[in-house]
C-alpha cells in the first residue's frame, strides 16, 4: 500500500489544536510538507514544533482569520503564487450551539462565510496546481449531522449540510483531473471544542461534566470518545496514493455513534 506524501505539499486549516494539528502531524509523518493555517502566529510556532521531518520537510504556517474571507483569499493566492499545493484539509471551529428557531440571521450567514466560503476559497486557489501536478487531494472536516442533525446545533446542522453538498458537486467536477474530495466527519473527539459543549451541557442540565460524559458515552458503541489522531489517520489516508479512487464520500469516525449507513 503506498501511503507516502513525500514530495508532496499540505495545507492544514485550523490547525493549531485538537483535529487540525492531530491531521498536520500525520501528514508530516507520511512525508507531506506542510503549511499550517490558522489566526494565532504564536499557536501556529508552537505547533511547528510537533510535527516530523522525516525526510527534512521544511514545513511553514500562513496566518489567517477564517471570520475574514477576504484575508483568506489575500493569503493563499499570494501563497499559490509560488508554491504547488497537493493536499487541501478544511477545517474550522464549529458555531455556537443551540436550537434553530432562536437562531440569528446573522450567525448562518457567519458560519456560512467561515465554512462554506472560506473552503470554496481555498479549494479554487489550490485546484490549478493540483492540476497541472495530476494529483490532488481536497479533505473536509465536517461533522455526523450531515447524516443525521444533531440535537441543539441548529447553525452547525444548516451549514455542514451545505458544505456537504457543495463537496460532492467538486467531488464529481474534479475527479477527471485525479483530485478527490471527500469529507471526514467527526463524531464525539477529545478536543477542546468537545469539552466546551459537555460543560455547557451540564451548566444547563445542573449536572456535573462527569454525568454529561457518561450520558454521551452510553451513545457510542464503542463507549469512549475518538482521540484526535484516530481522525487524523483518516485524513492520512484520504491524501495518500493508496486513496485514489475514493472520492466524493462522507466518512463517519463516530465509534459506530450515527445510526445510518
Amino acid at each position: 500500500m503506498n501511503l507516502s506524501l513525500q514530495n508532496k505539499t499540505a495545507i492544514v486549516c485550523g490547525s493549531t489544536q485538537g483535529i487540525g494539528l492531530a491531521s498536520a502531524i500525520e501528514l508530516a509523518d507520511l512525508g507531506a510538507t506542510c503549511i499550517l493555517m490558522a489566526r494565532n502566529e504564536a499557536s501556529l510556532q508552537e505547533a511547528l514544533k510537533q510535527l516530523s521531518t522525516p525526510f527534512n520537510q521544511q514545513h511553514n504556517y500562513l496566518v489567517a482569520d477564517f471570520d475574514k474571507p477576504e484575508t483568506v483569499k489575500e493569503v493563499i493566492e499570494n501563497y499559490v503564487a509560488t508554491n504547488a499545493v497537493h493536499v487541501l484539509v478544511n477545517n474550522s471551529g464549529g458555531p455556537n450551539g443551540g436550537p434553530i428557531a432562536t437562531a440569528n440571521e446573522e450567525d448562518f450567514i457567519n458560519t456560512f462565510n467561515r465554512h462554506l466560503i472560506c473552503n470554496h476559497i481555498l479549494t479554487k486557489a489550490v485546484v490549478p496546481g493540483m492540476k497541472a501536478a495530476g494529483y490532488g487531494r481536497i479533505i473536509n472536516i465536517i461533522s455526523t449531522s450531515v447524516k443525521i442533525p444533531l440535537p441543539n446545533l441548529g447553525v452547525s446542522n444548516t451549514i455542514r449540510g451545505a458544505v456537504a453538498s457543495w463537496s460532492k458537486t467538486m467531488a464529481n467536477e474534479l475527479g477527471q483531473f485525479n483530485i478527490t474530495v471527500n469529507n471526514v466527519l467527526p463524531g464525539a473527539t477529545s478536543t477542546g471544542r468537545l469539552q466546551s459543549i459537555i460543560q455547557n451541557n451540564a451548566g444547563k442540565k445542573n449536572t456535573s461534566v462527569d454525568a454529561v460524559e457518561e450520558e454521551m458515552k452510553k451513545e457510542i458503541p464503542m463507549k469512549r470518545f475518538a482521540e484526535p489522531g484516530e481522525l487524523g489517520n483518516v485524513v492520512a489516508f484520504l491524501a495518500s496514493p493508496a486513496a485514489s479512487y475514493v472520492n466524493g464520500v462522507n466518512i463517519p469516525v463516530d465509534g459506530g455513534r450515527t445510526g445510518s449507513m
